[in-house]
């Protein structure tokens, strides 16, 4: 059972329910014990009804005169009791008409149970009047029926007793662990959007608000930390387009006055090219660092895509001639969207550019657009080797670059999804519907941001 509630509702019903049948069982004993205690003073109560009968010369008295004195009181109460005498020496003197010429079993003790055959189970009493010793025995029938209709009613009760304390303790346990589930929701929402927010704390001060304060301050330590990052890449990104800006330009100069042999011709141009790989990173990293913090403006209309996505889909035509790969639009449902067409066009760039790199000559690069749900959704799959399960979240991380080098700087699906996201959308990458390829969508809520 990994849920902590259904955990906490199972050991409340297991010893609810326990200590109902401990007190059960131990009703059961002390309701029996009392019960025989009962027979035990009946069988004394006959044996002061039978004493007087005897006389104070009964070690005188013969077996027939026995008979004739108790007769008459034990035919009276032959419903109850079961009576036998024995004299030293003589043997059996008497026996009520009810044991039907057979005797109580004789066994140590004053009180002890015996069974009789045909008559059942007996609780019998020794009375010792020298030289005779009288056995009383009362059956334990009625005894015996109680004590099954207590034993029905205790497996009735215990059944209640389970359903009701597994609902009691279903109920107290999501009760008590509701602080604890709007931990869990309120840090299932924080991420790098919204560092700000922050766990309730109850007034109350139990380890449940212990836990809540302590996650708050681990919260607080993090979002220092991203915001010391944020800063540190937005600064260092911003200082570094001015030195950059001077080094294009004189190396510029030097491959415009010419002059120079061939290899450093061919050094002069491979170290323009760098700086301009290096200026689209810092210019990625600083779009990234506006996004995070919320300093993207986005131009949203509502629109219908279809007339972007055709006039992307003729670019990305070319794009693909060139690398030798297929392009196919299909664009299958009509409605409107919120979005800022520059930007989106720019994670449609991304996308393909990533399915361009990795699709095969002859290959195919697919974009797909829908309407559904009130969302529009779009994807770009490629032909390409895929991507790992466990890597598909990874790809839409900074700077991560796979065996396939899906993206050049390692930095377009992490724009992308910063895009997205300001657009109130998610982006995500499966398999591709044929089983090959890499399968990337995004969905955008296809209703007015407000």
């Amino acid at each position: 059972m990994k849920s902590i509630g259904i955990r906490l509702a199972f050991w409340y019903a297991f010893a609810s329910t326990a200590t109902f049948a401990a007190l059960f069982l131990g009703g059961r004993y002390y309701l029996e014990k009392h019960a025989i205690d009962a027979l035990e003073l009946l069988n004394a109560a006959e044996f002061e009804q039978i004493r007087p009968r005897l006389g104070p010369d009964y070690a005188k008295l013969s077996a027939v005169e026995i008979e004739e004195r108790l007769r008459e009181t034990t035919e009276y109460a032959s419903v109850l009791f079961y009576i036998e005498i024995h004299r030293r020496g003589t043997g059996t003197v008497f026996r009520s008409s009810n044991l039907k010429g057979q005797s109580i079993p004789d066994k140590p003790g004053i009180h002890y149970n015996s069974v009789v055959n045909g008559i059942g189970e007996l609780r019998v009493s020794e009375f010792i009047m020298e030289p005779m010793e009288i056995m009383i025995a009362t059956s334990k029938r009625q005894v015996r029926g109680v004590m099954k209709a207590y034993e029905q009613l205790f497996v009735g009760l215990l059944l209640v007793m389970l359903i009701a304390s597994s609902a009691v303790g279903y109920g107290l346990s999501r009760l008590a662990l509701q602080p604890v589930r709007l931990i869990q929701e309120t840090a299932a929402r924080i991420n790098s959007d919204n560092l700000g927010e922050r766990i309730p704390v109850p007034a109350v001060h139990d380890e449940i608000s212990n836990l809540a304060r302590l996650l708050n301050e681990m919260f607080d330590r993090i979002e220092v930390a991203f915001n010391q990052t944020r800063r540190f890449t937005a600064e260092a990104s911003h200082e570094l387009k001015t030195p950059l800006s001077l080094v294009r330009l004189q190396t510029e100069k030097l491959a415009l006055e010419g002059g120079l042999k061939p290899a450093q011709e061919e050094a002069v141009h491979m170290a323009l090219e760098e700086i301009a790989r290096l200026n689209q990173i810092i210019e990625e990293l600083l779009f990234l660092s506006r996004a995070e913090s919320q300093a993207v403006t986005l131009q949203t209309q509502l629109q219908d895509p279809r007339m972007m996505l055709e006039a992307f889909a003729i670019d990305a035509r070319v794009l693909a001639e060139s690398r030798g790969v297929k392009f196919i639009e299909r664009l299958e449902d009509v409605g409107n969207v919120a979005i800022d067409g520059k930007w989106i066009r720019q994670v449609l760039l991304n996308l393909l550019a990533n399915a361009l790199n990795v699709s095969p000559r002859g290959g195919r690069v697919t974009l797909i657009s829908q309407f559904r749900a009130k969302t529009w959704s779009v994807a770009v799959e490629d032909e390409g080797p895929g991507v790992p399960v466990e890597q598909r979240e990874r790809i839409f991380e900074r700077f991560v670059r796979l065996g396939d080098s899906r993206s050049g700087s390692g930095l377009a699906l992490a724009i992308s999804r910063s895009i997205v996201g300001l657009h109130r959308g998610s982006i995500y990458a499966e398999a591709a519907p044929n089983g090959l390829g890499l399968r990337v969508v995004f969905e955008i809520p296809a209703n007015p941001l407000v």
